[in-house]
């Protein structure tokens, strides 16, 4: 009977050991999946997030080299001027300004030390090559050691207005440097949550190399050199084997994609450990998972934000907030000529007078004022765009037919306009409809407004003085 006894209740130890193993098995193969995902998810975030910072920072860059092309254009005494270059590279936060001839040759910029250097002067020039073929042609290299110093710099460049050169800038992106240094597989690794008894280990897809680990001294070596087997893993979905590490018993969950072998292990002993501790585990880890992932969201809609604001810059005009040149060109070039719409060219009357005897502040006053008058008439029906000093063009999609109902609106609220420095305010203007007739570009409609918008101006002078 005593016998039998001992066998009864080393059995139930026994069953009741091989329960609560198995339970806790479960539970510390539900967390390293958990994990194992979500160490793969965060490195796929980082890639993709990387190559959005690249494409946001190429744009920005290309905007910023087509703004300095437009600076040298307006002020040509500035393109020899090593002094007046630099200048405009600080303001534009731009670290380097070159001028390239059609030849692809640098010929004037802020580093004097690179003239004479051209598109067949490396690998890195080189890359730029192309622009002598299109002359439409913009463009921007990715982060990119440079010809001279191999200094990590992005370029961009593009032809100016009359196509006679070359304005590349050079910006060391700092920002992005630092976005890729911080999203490394070693520091992902880092900063993921473990517990005792527990190691992450992400290795190359193709050469096994471990990259990041939990334990810095293993990265660099093979998966196979510290116990981990790669050969039977699954891309489709995770495995779970017993390995040795560092002589300890452990069990490990692995999971392979494209680019990375993520492996979790944890030793044998934490299976021990109760029911309570491992829910207390997990339930800290979801709370750090959670915050993790906040802070990504906050980051993504941070950048959008970001890039959304820069487009608005560069196409708003700062003084009077109506769309700006820039604009006016990127939307004038898509209008159908086999759609209806209005075209009206527009310019302040006496503004010079204006600006001569009452000062610069007068006659903001005025050019604000017209294009607020602009808006209250037209702002409902289409776009306003200050192509100019005094200069403005309307276009007007909708309620066509209600033209004359509009420019009376316009005239009256012209006609009641007082301002600070000046009592009243005139504006010439000229407008053709689409559909007068058949009319063989937007730039005969356009050049058809400014004579009437001029012939308009006559008959004011003549009136008025």
């Amino acid at each position: 009977m005593v016998i039998l006894a001992m066998v009864v209740i080393a059995v139930a130890l026994l069953l009741e050991v091989n329960i609560l193993n198995y339970v806790n098995g479960k539970n510390a193969y539900r967390m390293s999946k958990a994990l194992l995902d979500r160490v793969m998810t965060v490195l796929d975030e980082n890639d993709k997030d990387r190559e959005e910072l690249v494409q946001l920072l190429m744009d920005e860059y290309i905007v910023r080299a087509k703004s300095v092309s437009y600076i040298v254009d307006a002020k040509p005494q500035v393109e020899h001027d090593v002094e007046e270059l630099q200048k405009i590279a600080s303001l534009m936060s731009i670290d380097e300004i070159h001028l390239f001839d059609e030849n692809g040759r640098i010929y004037s910029g802020t580093l004097p030390r690179y003239f004479g250097y051209s598109f067949d002067s490396g690998e890195q020039m080189q890359y730029f090559k192309i622009m002598l073929e299109n002359k439409e042609l913009s463009m921007c290299q990715e982060v990119t050691p440079n010809t001279a110093e191999g200094k990590e710099m992005m370029y961009a460049i593009t032809w100016n207005e009359d196509g006679t050169k070359m304005i590349q800038v050079g910006i060391e992106p700092t920002r992005l440097l630092a976005e890729m240094k911080q999203t490394q597989v070693s520091m992902v690794v880092a900063d993921m949550p473990v517990y005792e008894g527990m190691e992450i280990f992400v290795a190359d897809a193709k050469t096994k190399i471990i990259k990041g680990a939990t334990d810095s001294s293993k990265e660099g070596k093979k998966l196979d050199e510290i116990g981990i087997s790669s050969r039977d893993i699954d891309k489709e979905q995770s495995i779970a084997e017993r390995v040795r590490i560092d002589g300890k018993s452990c069990r490990c969950v692995m999971k392979q994609d494209d680019n990375y072998i993520v492996a979790v292990s944890i030793e044998n002993i934490y299976y021990l450990q109760s029911s309570v501790l491992a829910t207390l585990i997990v339930g800290i880890y979801l709370i750090v998972a959670s915050g993790c992932m906040l802070y990504m969201l906050s980051k993504v809609l941070k950048e959008k934000f970001e890039k959304e604001a820069l487009i608005y810059t560069s196409n708003t005009d700062e003084l009077t907030k109506c769309l700006n040149r820039h604009a006016y060109e990127q939307d004038i070039n898509k209008l159908d000529l086999d759609e209806e719409w209005i075209y009206i060219s527009l310019d302040l009357n006496g503004l010079k007078s204006v600006n001569d005897s009452c000062g610069h502040a007068a006659g903001d006053e005025l050019i604000i004022a017209a294009a607020e008058c602009m808006k209250k008439a037209f702002g409902a029906y289409g776009q306003i765009y200050r192509i100019g000093g005094d200069e403005f063009v309307v276009w007007i999609q909708n309620s066509v037919s209600n033209l004359d109902s509009i420019l009376q609106v316009f005239d009256a609220t012209v006609h009641d306009w007082h301002g600070k420095y000046s009592n009243s305010i005139s504006v010439s203007y000229g407008v053709v409809k689409s559909s007068e007739k058949s009319f063989d570009s937007v730039q005969e409609i356009s050049k058809l407004a400014d004579e009437r918008m001029y012939q308009n101006k006559r008959l004011f002078i003549s009136k008025c003085g």
